[in-house]
């Protein structure tokens, strides 16, 4: 046959025809379905019995309780807990994903590791365990033999409070080095806020489930804030109620998200200015008379103006915010209009049970110290702290400390040097870890101060909001080593691998998870073996402790780590109160309101040792803290609306500098007595800079994991077209703003900052405030696995973050950028 045009499409049609009617396409398409069913990590089971073992999610601050069905050897499927008082069978998307955490050999380390490529190549030989910790061990013990255990530094992602956390910082405080680290959250913010205004250093609650009016300041409660498991459940009690005008839910932020949207009203501020509509509403509800008076006036200091012992005459939070922040005022500020802020002010004083929550997304990043203190002056002004459905300040869980040790000469000298963060300092002085500041003081020396960086259950060179300057000064740094179950971004920059189990296969707690309004002490356990030759990271610091000698190893005399969490919990057992068991069959959030105490429900400490590891759970179904007990431990022994703490800090760096440099040092813009109370800074809610015209604001989804825990690729069939395309993520952008830069639906553009680039598609959304740019976190991976790899960009890569007053912590949400049409 000639091969001549017309026969060539005759054999092209003729061939499509021809294996349509016969069965090679369909048996491919089986041997396709065959072939995926047989991926590792896919969780298909076998034949066998079935089982189902509870145990405590750990992957993110909420505690949420897990039952995980398993067949024979195989976990299948994990839900929520029904018998667990945090969820009440609830769970969020990335929880529902934990199998392939488990079982993804390409997203796990396997077993120990060390670099033989160059290095962020990803490039490692395995080793055995004998040569990993010896390899450490001979690291630091060249350290203190040179006189230099401040030369190593540590990072810490584990939940603030938990055992490992004060494992990690009793290891280098026995080596001899002050740069313990912690990646900034939301809860650190908290902290601070609470300790200037009350005194505490206990977790702050909020009782959502009994409040009728709950006033959220970014808070991402359909997005995964604090614990979706919890939070959802709360929301369902609140949409419930709000159906018979019995409850309402007010959100505040600038960008139309799932809780904007399903929220009975939206406020829609610019960003960075929620504290100064904090203010306002303060300033209706005082100039109206609707606070309380008898809290303030009883329980409050620095309310109104007063004289100090001194004679100095001093202005109080009154005179400042009916001066500064009336409705017209405030809105000049935020957006809105003055009739929007006066109506929001009256109803959320009506409200029996007002609860004002504060935090931006799900609270992995930290907030702005003066702007979580103005809402918590909002909390105070009603009154409604330490009460039901309010805002609760709690004392610590009466855990056990570990005992107390004594350093050697080394470790002492060491300890003395000052941190690379400048935490603690007279710059930061209520800091205790400023790992932005780290990055910096590394990147930017010629030779790095720190020789050795033990990374633990984080990935800051992704997760941190700094322009990748912490993958910058990653290079600078002569020995890393990483601890993490994950082939993550920044374990490829590791020259050794010590892997961790992943959270099903070990035995860790969970200390008072994210914002419960009662007592609780979760405990996980394994629900399989180990899959690989992996080892507990508790273990690990228990061996190379015991490795460097005498003088480290004395202040680690357990034999393992069930040993260090058997010590903290005797704690529990000698407070004479709480249960280990709890059945499900009433909610814990509508008992908490009985009184008296609550009879133990185990004799000793064996039967409450087995009933914690069987049921993973110590509470006390009871609000903290007696109705109208405040028992503020400030100076002053009240609610402080103006902080003596602050005051005490800026007059003790005074007798060093002036006032005016000390403030411009700690980054106050505001002056007088207005620098010790609750007020609006305006580098807060910069918009726009020379150049750079619009402000990217990022933004977090419910599924998508956006902090150190790897995206489950499952959920990679959940996003939408107009959030993943491809490999190409999405920039929302208010269809008016990309009119004036001629943007289409889909558009390829690349957004830039001063401190780098991404390429990313425009999708059209009336819900995107006008001048802004939103970018959602948790895209823009470089490593893990070909799911996750490569798919969307990272707006951390492109944040230029300035340092938010006082506290020092990176203020991530107003970097200016420009479009750069592709």
């Amino acid at each position: 046959m000639e091969l001549n045009r017309r026969n060539f499409i005759k054999l092209l049609v003729g061939g499509a025809v021809g294996i349509q009617v016969t069965p090679l396409p369909w048996k491919f398409t089986d041997d396709v379905a065959i072939w995926t069913q047989n991926w590792p990590w896919v969780p298909v089971p076998p034949v066998g019995a079935f089982e189902t073992v509870t145990s405590v999610c750990r992957l993110c601050p909420g505690g949420c309780g897990i039952a995980v069905r398993k067949v024979d050897d195989r976990a299948v499927k994990i839900e929520g807990r029904t018998d667990y008082p945090v969820n009440p069978g609830g769970i969020c998307p990335v929880g529902m994903g934990g199998l392939q955490l488990l079982y993804d050999e390409d997203m796990r380390f396997t077993r120990p590791m060390k670099r033989v490529g160059p290095r962020g190549a990803g490039q490692f030989k395995d080793i055995s365990w004998e040569e990993a910790i010896g390899m450490l061990t001979s690291r630091l013990s060249k350290l203190r033999s040179q006189g230099r255990p401040e030369a190593l530094a540590a990072v810490d992602g584990f939940m603030r409070g938990s055992t490992m956390s004060l494992l990690i910082e009793r290891f280098l405080k026995a080596f001899g080095s002050p740069n313990y680290l912690r990646i900034p959250d939301a809860e650190e913010t908290y902290w601070m806020a609470n300790m200037l205004m009350t005194g505490r250093e206990g977790p702050l609650a909020a009782d959502i489930e009994n409040a009728d009016f709950v006033l959220s300041f970014g808070c991402g409660l359909l997005e995964g804030w604090q614990g979706a498991g919890r939070i959802i459940n709360a929301w369902s009690i609140l949409r419930e109620r709000a159906l018979k005008g019995k409850a309402r839910v007010v959100q505040v932020e600038s960008r139309a998200s799932n809780t904007a949207s399903k929220a009975d009203r939206w406020i829609a501020v610019k960003p960075g200015t929620e504290g100064a509509l904090a203010l306002g509403i303060s300033h209706v509800l005082i100039k109206e008379g609707l606070y309380d008076k008898t809290f303030v006036n009883e329980h409050s200091f620095g309310f109104d103006d007063w004289t100090s012992p001194d004679g100095k005459e001093h202005v109080g939070f009154k005179t400042v915010v009916l001066k500064e922040y009336s409705p017209a005022q405030v809105a000049g500020i935020t957006g809105l209009k003055p009739a929007q802020i006066v109506s929001l002010a009256i109803d959320f004083a009506k409200a029996k049970a007002p609860v004002a929550l504060f935090g931006k997304g799900k609270g992995t990043l930290n907030g702005s110290l003066y702007e979580t203190m103005s809402v918590m002056a909002l909390n105070a002004l009603t009154g409604n702290l330490n009460r039901p459905g309010g805002l609760l300040v709690c004392d610590p869980l009466p855990l056990d400390g570990l005992p107390d040790f004594e350093q050697d000469a080394v470790a002492m000298t060491g300890t003395e040097k000052p941190r690379l963060d400048g935490a603690g300092t007279a710059h930061f002085p209520f800091s205790r870890s400023l790992i932005n500041n780290f990055a910096d003081t590394i990147a930017a020396s010629a030779a790095s101060p720190v020789d050795t960086l033990l990374v633990f259950s984080s990935n800051p060179a992704f997760t941190l909001p700094d322009g990748g300057m912490f993958k910058k000064a990653l290079k600078n740094i002569p020995f890393i080593v990483s601890f993490s179950p994950f082939r993550d971004e920044t374990s490829a920059m590791a020259d050794l691998i010590l892997p961790d189990h992943t959270y099903l296969e070990k035995t860790d707690d969970v200390v008072w998870p994210a914002g419960l309004q009662f007592p609780l002490y979760g405990l996980s356990r394994p629900v399989v073996e180990p899959l690989y030759d992996t080892r507990h990271s508790g273990e690990i610091v228990l061996e190379t402790a015991r490795k460097l000698g005498e003088s480290v190893g004395k202040a680690f005399p357990w034999e393992g780590y069930e040993d260090v969490l058997k010590t903290r919990v005797k704690g529990l057992f000698r407070s004479g109160s709480g249960l280990v068991n709890y059945d499900g069959s009433k909610p814990v959030w509508e008992i908490l309101k009985a009184r008296g105490p609550v009879k133990p429900d185990y004799k000793d400490f064996d039967a409450f040792w087995g009933s914690l590891k069987a049921n993973g759970l110590w509470y006390l179904p009871r609000y903290p803290v007696s109705k109208g007990e405040y028992l503020f431990k400030t100076p002053t022994g009240k609610f402080e609306f103006y902080s003596t703490r602050i005051e005490q800090a800026v007059s003790l760096s005074e007798k060093n500098s002036s006032r005016e440099k000390v403030l411009n040092t700690m980054g106050v813009d505001a002056r007088g007595d207005r620098v010790f109370m609750p007020h609006f800074e305006k580098s807060l809610a910069r918009a726009g800079a020379s150049g750079f015209p619009l402000q990217l604001v990022p933004y977090e989804m419910v599924n998508l994991a956006s902090s150190w825990v790897p995206n489950p690729p499952f959920l990679k069939k959940t996003l939408f077209d107009n959030e993943l395309l491809k490999d190409v993520s999405f920039a929302e952008i208010n269809p008016k703003t990309a009119g004036e830069y001629h943007l289409k639906e889909g558009q390829m553009i690349s957004l830039e900052s001063p401190s780098g680039k991404v390429k990313v598609r425009v999708t059209l959304f009336e819900g995107a405030m006008p001048g802004m740019v939103y970018l959602p976190q948790g895209f823009g991976h470089s490593a893990y696995d070909e799911f996750l790899k490569g798919k969307g960009s990272n707006p951390n890569h492109i944040i230029h973050p300035s340092k938010d007053p006082v506290s020092g912590f990176p203020v991530w949400w107003n970097t200016p950028v420009r479009i750069i049409k592709a």
